[in-house]
């Protein structure tokens, strides 16, 4: 085993031994859980609902709904596939509640990027990603972000959006060549951060 997947492996086997203590009672172990997952969910949500302060509050419901159901949580799915569908459909509902659509994107303030990202590359990387999501429909926005930022594989995407993994794999396949299409992609920041390659 390489050491790439090894300490996957240990990372998968650890969070198994959170949850579990979780499971059986142990609720103080929750917050490790928290310390785990919360900045990649909430710059999950942030994506998604354009917003800090909707992303913050998004987060913190999205861990309180994970606390009340973890103990149906089965290994049908990795603990972390299971986390982002909760926050997957806990930030389409909010979406739709606010009659967003595919125009929720225009309200997005791009001095927000400043408050949570810093140093030059960082910002400029975060700049980049905010003027690509917003060329997007919503749905391409979940599958680029599932995809190429939480490198998810078709079928845990799949298992997050509710739709068959061939289906996934065609709209991701449309969504790249759109991007490749697009005159700012094929620069080192895209080429190193976005799987285009699928």
């Amino acid at each position: 085993m390489t050491e790439p997947n090894k300490s996957k492996e240990n990372t998968h086997l650890v969070i198994k031994s959170i949850v579990e203590q979780v499971q059986s009672g142990n609720g103080q172990a929750y917050t490790e859980i928290i310390r785990r997952f919360q900045k990649k969910i909430y710059i999950y949500c942030y994506y998604l609902l354009g917003s800090k302060e909707e992303a913050e509050d998004a987060t913190q419901d999205i861990f309180i709904k994970g606390l009340e159901n973890i103990k149906s949580f089965s290994y049908r799915v990795s603990f972390s596939a299971w986390l982002y569908k909760i926050a997957h459909h806990h930030c389409m509902d909010l979406i739709k509640k606010k009659h967003k659509g595919n125009r929720f994107w225009i309200s997005f303030k791009k001095n927000h990027a400043k408050d949570q990202f810093h140093g030059r590359e960082e910002y400029r990387y975060q700049d980049f990603i905010h003027e690509l999501l917003e060329k997007l429909s919503v749905d391409e926005r979940r599958i680029l972000l599932l995809r190429a930022i939480v490198e998810y594989s078709f079928d845990e995407n799949a298992s997050i959006m509710e739709l068959k993994p061939a289906t996934v794999r065609k709209k991701y396949e449309r969504l790249r060549k759109k991007l490749i299409e697009d005159k700012k992609i094929g620069g080192e920041i895209h080429e190193h951060s976005f799987k285009i390659g699928g």
